[in-house]
């Protein structure tokens, strides 16, 4: 009868799918859900033909599966509604869905500040009374994690409002992970504090020391070569900064933020500072220890 698909993240295709199955007079938990290897023609075959009391349904799940052109005609020539949960379809996929049905995009907020709006709107949708900041901790929580934040927002509702960060901190009992440009921001800024403690979070999330210096190494080299596009051209737009060095806008925009705290002599020392951290690391000084005091000495 129609073939719908359910394309973007995951969750919030999933909660697309029950809402438009709804306004269409099905209710997704009473159609049979087929996924992994339950995604043959054998399987889905007896679910494509309407039942005694008219139109049925099916709901077909291709998290994992690589449907042939068989199969995709098979869901395609159903008598019953067939939705398809689809997260990322080839072009080959999406021109059937396009030619034989319909397609329902759901795309995810990705950077944390479209998280927070994400994590806003749905509170307001659920008259859930968490104030902004209360909502970042969430989006820095979870990040991308849309099912997590729902999930702690249900939760939440069970629980007298309203909620602060604080409030909401204490109920997920979550650390937000540490950030290495917030780290290296805060040590420039002379913040050590502020930058230990986003060294001693990426840790305790398990990053890798080693890995950590290298990212350390590559974000500095980032910064140093800013130190030298602003000394050459004068102040230096985010736009210029990442066509120049090669990068996306967001590492150059936090490069940036960095270098304009620092002038050449400055940034030669720190350069230097790295490099004995790197080889005191290298000759078997304990790598938090070799972290935790070159972030102090970029303090300085």
């Amino acid at each position: 009868m129609s073939l719908i698909a359910f394309t973007g993240n995951h969750f919030l295709a999933d909660e697309t799918l029950r809402d438009t199955l709804r306004a269409r007079g099905l209710n997704a938990r009473d159609l049979p859900r087929l996924a992994g290897d339950d995604v043959t023609p054998d399987t889905l075959s007896p679910h494509l033909s309407p039942g005694l009391f008219g139109d049925g349904g099916v709901i077909v799940d291709l998290a994992g599966v690589k449907p042939d052109k068989a199969l995709l005609e098979l869901l395609a020539s159903a008598a019953v509604t067939v939705a398809v949960l689809d997260e990322s379809p080839p072009a080959t996929r999406v021109k059937v869905y396009e030619a034989r049905g319909e397609i329902v995009p759901s795309p995810a907020p990705s950077r944390p500040g479209d998280v927070t709006a994400w994590v806003v709107q749905r509170c307001k949708k659920a008259r859930l009374n968490l104030d902004r900041d209360a909502s970042a901790y969430l989006a820095e929580v979870f990040g991308a994690d849309l099912a997590g934040i729902a999930g702690e927002l249900n939760k939440l509702a069970l629980l007298d409002g309203p909620f602060t960060r604080e409030t909401v901190q204490r109920v997920v009992g979550r650390e937000p992970p540490g950030d290495s440009f917030a780290m290296l921001g805060a040590a420039t800024a002379g913040r050590p504090g502020e930058a230990v403690t986003q060294l001693r979070r990426l840790l305790a999330s398990g990053e890798d020391p080693f890995k950590m210096m290298g990212a350390v190494v590559w974000q500095y080299s980032l910064v140093a070569r800013c130190v030298a596009l602003q000394q050459q051209d004068g102040r230096v737009t985010e736009a210029v900064a990442a066509q120049k060095l090669g990068v996306k806008p967001y590492p150059a925009k936090k490069a940036l933020e960095v270098a304009r705290r620092l002038n050449e002599a400055k940034i030669r020392t720190h350069l230097e500072r790295i490099l004995a951290a790197d080889l005191a690391m290298k000759r078997g000084l304990d790598a938090g220890v070799a972290l935790e005091r070159l972030i102090v000495q970029l303090s300085v």
